[in-house]
């Protein structure tokens, strides 16, 4: 039988296309990004499942992801490059991923558990053709296009030993499998774990029974799967366009659930006046710790752009 329960609303901010909730140990602190916004949001976990939000960063392009150092830097997928925020403000600009003005833009993107940083691509013309890429970037700045076939690169997840990893591709309602091996940053073949009927899966993580828990996007809801494959719990929020999830929390005990605006028209956004809006549950269950971005060995680039702090 599929557990169901339900998320309550984390605050009361709404964002166009909240993305990418990562939670920074170190800093107990929660990091989240509006996409269309170009805005990185940081915040606090309250008792009672609210999130306070206690920053926020705007950008003069897309922020498609983010994450974070031990040592405070961020790492922030642009529109088609790489920033590096220093924890003192300073902002430089990273290695480039995409050609500029492609017709393309960064996504979703998350570090492996040694500290990589792999970041995927979509189509802005909504053209849903097979040609968005899923990219390894490694500590040297050094560029490895993991696939170069995919509709939508999305959510990405690795098993708790770190030699599994899981990514979506959203429009074919596709999530992968592979092998992993997280010192050299290497995969094996490429095989299909789910193949959805309904709703998109967006973004993902893991939890620390090796099950995945996967945002459907059109659904309203986050579901839980078994690493079988077998649907076992359901989370369901009031808004639709389900977009992320994370564990967060000192104890990786809350579920946070990030949703978008985007795509609704004036009657939906009626019809769902939480649309836009953070979620959290607590599931019962722990998530898989993530890891820290490990930075680069060297700057990519020792041009400043801007000073934001």
């Amino acid at each position: 039988m599929t557990q169901r329960t339900v998320a309550r609303v984390a605050n009361d901010a709404v964002h166009i296309l909240a993305e990418g909730p990562v939670w920074d140990a170190k800093r107990s602190q929660l990091l989240w990004v509006d996409i269309r916004r170009g805005l990185v949001a940081f915040g606090r976990l309250v008792g009672d499942g609210s999130v306070a939000i206690t920053d926020e960063r705007r950008f003069d392009e897309t922020v498609g992801a983010v994450a974070v150092s031990t040592d405070g830097d961020l790492l922030i997928a642009g529109a088609e490059s790489l920033l590096v925020q220093s924890a003192a403000g300073d902002l430089h600009r990273g290695p480039w991923i995409l050609p500029p003005d492609s017709g393309r833009r960064l996504n979703d993107g998350k570090v492996d558990p040694a500290g990589r940083f792999l970041i995927g691509s979509l189509d802005l013309t909504d053209a849903g053709l097979s040609g968005e890429t899923l990219t390894i970037i490694d500590s040297d700045a050094t560029i490895r296009v993991l696939d170069s076939d995919l509709t939508l690169s999305n959510g990405l997840a690795w098993s708790t030993n770190g030699r599994t990893l899981f990514s979506v591709d959203t429009l074919s309602r596709i999530v992968y499998r592979r092998s992993y091996d997280s010192e050299h940053g290497t995969t094996g073949g490429r095989q299909v774990f789910l193949q959805l009927s309904s709703g998109y899966p967006d973004g993902m993580c893991m939890d620390a029974e090796d099950h995945l828990w996967i945002a459907l996007w059109g659904l309203g809801e986050v579901h839980r799967y078994s690493p079988d494959g077998d649907l076992v719990a359901i989370v369901e929020t009031t808004a639709p366009h389900t977009s992320s999830v994370a564990f967060a929390g000192p104890l990786l005990d809350t579920l946070v659930i990030t949703t978008a605006t985007q795509g609704l028209n004036t009657n939906e956004l009626h019809e769902h006046p939480d649309s836009g809006k953070l979620f959290t549950v607590t599931p019962g269950v722990l998530g898989a710790p993530v890891a820290h971005w490990g930075g680069f060995t060297a700057s990519p680039n020792t041009h400043p752009l801007v000073r934001t702090l």
